[in-house]
């Protein structure tokens, strides 16, 4: 990025427009009032710059109604030093990153037509097995949409378009090499050893394993964390007593071993049990769990629970 960027998108540059707080830079206020300077917003910004705009009113004008930023403030982080040299500057840089962007979206269009030659990537039918999306005449499962691996995978928490790209890559489509998800998943390091000496065993790494693999798994796993659905509680329940780290690994490791049962079974799809599953599945463990916690916050105490007497409960 060009070193006058600062100068002219930000308060107080050169004694142009208002001051910034103490301790404040023109580039750090920037990035407050707007996030992502090749958005929407910024980039229309860039492109009426180098088109001749100057007046910080007629650019703050442009921002997009969603930016939390107020028109004022807008035009006085845009009000600053912008000379014709940084126009040539950034005309420059904008071009290479269209240039790259284009690329990237050849790329993709690329991967999108080799996907569809890898066998057992297309659409299928469970019932009839019908491959290529259709159903055949008197099918069970006529009316039922049919969805490629891509998009089967697509399905799971956490899981995108290009990451379900990335998984088919690397785990390929014969799942008959690993007897079962759990080896695929130790395929991948995704299951950590417990090395043992006599009576004693402490837990170990889990290994480097395929890096492209585990990079696009740790990212579904992040991205599940953020959602309320199983693999999001499963997240937060370890990641609260084990770390964040040992959370992505065991989310991860669950997106491997799912993402084997679709590919090996074109008629599966993912359903997402609830963020309620844990409790569901055992209410005793889920007892047992609350009255250890309030036994940790009152050293001393220990909870006893006391069936209601008929009268209390009819009440």
């Amino acid at each position: 990025m060009p070193g006058n960027w600062p100068a002219w998108f930000g308060p107080g540059a050169a004694g142009k427009g208002p001051a910034t707080t103490a301790g404040t830079s023109p580039a750090a206020y920037r990035c407050v009032v707007i996030s992502d300077l090749f958005g929407l917003s910024g980039r229309r910004f860039l492109d009426a710059l180098v088109a001749g705009e100057r007046s910080p009113r007629a650019l703050a004008a442009l921002g997009d109604r969603r930016l939390k930023a107020t028109q004022q403030q807008l035009a006085s982080a845009l009000a600053g030093r912008f000379r014709e040299v940084h126009a040539f500057e950034i005309a420059t840089h904008l071009r290479l990153i269209d240039t790259i962007n284009d690329e990237i979206t050849r790329l993709d269009a690329r991967m999108e037509q080799q996907l569809t030659s890898i066998p057992g990537v297309a659409p299928a039918c469970g019932s009839c097995g019908l491959i290529g999306g259709g159903h055949s005449p008197g099918c069970a499962s006529e009316g039922t949409p049919i969805l490629g691996l891509a998009e089967r995978l697509d399905e799971i928490t956490g899981v995108g378009a290009r990451t379900a790209q990335v998984i088919i890559a690397e785990l390929g489509t014969d799942m008959s090499v690993f007897p079962t998800p759990g080896h695929a998943a130790a395929w991948a390091r995704l299951t950590p050893r417990t090395p043992q000496s006599g009576n004693s065993a402490r837990p170990g790494r889990t290994g480097k394993g395929n890096p492209y693999l585990r990079g696009a798994l740790g990212q579904c796993s992040m991205a599940a964390a953020r959602t309320d659905t199983r693999l999001g509680e499963q997240y937060r329940r370890i990641a609260r007593r084990r770390g964040k780290q040992k959370a992505i690994v065991a989310v991860s490791r669950v997106i491997c071993e799912i993402s084997c049962i679709l590919i090996a079974d074109p008629a599966a799809r993912f359903t997402d049990p609830g963020a309620d599953y844990y409790s569901r599945a055992n209410p005793a463990r889920q007892t047992r769990s609350r009255i250890r916690e309030i036994e940790r916050l009152n050293p001393g105490m220990k909870v006893t629970l006391t069936p209601l007497e008929p009268a209390a409960t009819a009440a």
